[in-house]
């Protein structure tokens, strides 16, 4: 839990850094939540493909 509070708190900090910025994201939002969602699906998956390569 504490890894995705932190996580959160990056987010937060970085987004809050861009708008104090006036700097726009660097991806556009569907772009950004795609690769949101790649990095969800593949934190479980890596444990799962280590444990099938180890036989």
């Amino acid at each position: 839990m504490s890894t995705y509070l932190l996580s959160l708190g990056a987010g937060v900090l970085i987004g809050l850094l861009y708008a104090l910025c006036k700097v726009r994201s660097p991806a556009p939002p569907g772009i950004a939540l795609i690769g949101l969602l790649g990095m969800v699906i593949g934190e479980p998956l890596l444990p799962l493909l280590q444990h099938w390569l180890a036989g």
